[in-house]
């Protein structure tokens, strides 16, 4: 028989179209029998992650004591801790920014207080104040005019030089432009005073939830390295390292009782800040006014210095050399011969931004 002929060949068989129809429907019970699995899978992790964050939380809920020997005072609503240095001269108050706190001044106020009578104190939310939301400038700013009334600062000669770090640079703006009258003269350290909306994405306060996020600032808190990489990170070279005793200053305000729910509080709030408009009102108020920076302070652009000045109607910026985001603790000297340059500076005509 000729092999190669139709009739001798042997065709192959046509395939099986049933089975072929059967695969994917043999698969699917499978897919089903993983994506149960899957589900399991994750039900159990989240339950043991759930159990041990409570576990965790629970064991780590004993707050931390204030130090002791603090002084506190009423100013407006806000029960308020507050430090002083020197006896005599003028006075200046140091206002800080978000998560600081009085001892953040510990290396420039002894050297103001030379010349001056310094006080700093701890807004709500941060430091040992007393926390009492809402954590905004508005309310920052009462709390601030209340504790000059509470020092008797603000009458025809007592009126304070007003230096805000960061974000207490809005509060010293506001409080300039509610009662111009009783501000001396205002200075913006290493802050621009905008709301430029920085701050964690809003959509970050509705994963971070209780417990894990409780969870994990208290495990972020505990770890020394963390603290440690944040604040070379922001205060530079030139800052002394961080002891025992540093980390605690740091750390411990964020351990006190009603500090976490602050912290998310403020989290929500973002960065305090004001509107360009309102920023640029403090050209026309009749003080005397400087802006300070790091120069290579990189939390804010390098036309930052230059363009704040220009807004609230000062001088050219004085940029530290080698400063960064710290700079009351970086470059102190730097920052008291700034202060002290603008303590003797006389009122300038107001200034108008286009």
């Amino acid at each position: 028989m000729d092999v190669d002929s139709p009739a001798g060949r042997t065709e192959p068989a046509p395939p099986d179209s049933g089975a072929v129809q059967r695969t994917p429907a043999a698969r699917r019970p499978r897919l089903r029998r993983w994506l149960r699995r899957l589900a399991l899978g994750c039900a159990v992790l989240l339950a043991v992650v759930t159990t041990a964050s409570l576990v965790y939380n629970a064991f780590t809920a004993r707050r931390a004591a204030p130090p002791a020997g603090l002084r506190y005072v009423q100013a407006a609503d806000v029960r308020t801790r507050y430090q002083t240095w020197g006896t005599t001269g003028p006075p200046v108050v140091l206002v800080h920014g978000a998560f600081e706190q009085v001892d953040t001044w510990s290396r420039l106020a002894p050297l103001l207080a030379r010349d001056h009578r310094v006080y700093a104190l701890d807004l709500t939310g941060d430091g040992y104040s007393e926390r009492r939301g809402p954590y905004t400038v508005s309310h920052f700013t009462e709390q601030l005019l209340g504790f000059l009334s509470a020092m008797h600062l603000g009458g025809p000669r007592e009126r304070p030089l007003l230096v805000g770090h960061s974000s207490g640079a809005a509060v010293v703006t506001e409080a300039a432009l509610r009662a111009p009258g009783r501000i001396g003269s205002v200075m913006l350290l290493d802050g621009d005073a905008l709301n430029t909306g920085a701050g964690p994405p809003p959509a970050l306060t509705h994963l971070l939830i209780d417990p894990y996020r409780t969870s994990l600032l208290r495990l972020g808190l505990g770890a020394d390295w963390l603290i440690r990489s944040f604040y070379a990170a922001q205060c530079g070279p030139a800052c002394p390292p961080l002891d025992a005793a540093g980390l605690d200053q740091w750390r411990r305000p964020l351990r006190v009782r009603g500090a976490e729910a602050a912290l998310w509080s403020m989290l929500g709030e973002g960065v305090p800040g004001l509107p360009a408009s309102q920023v640029a009102r403090l050209a026309a108020v009749g003080i005397p006014k400087s802006v300070v920076f790091g120069a290579e302070d990189d939390v804010f652009s390098r036309q930052t210095p230059q363009q704040t000045a220009r807004r609230i109607g000062a001088s050219s910026p004085t940029l530290i050399p080698g400063a960064r985001h710290l700079t009351m603790i970086s470059s102190p000297r730097a920052v008291a011969a700034a202060v002290e340059a603008l303590a003797g500076a006389h009122p300038a005509p107001a200034v108008h931004e286009n």
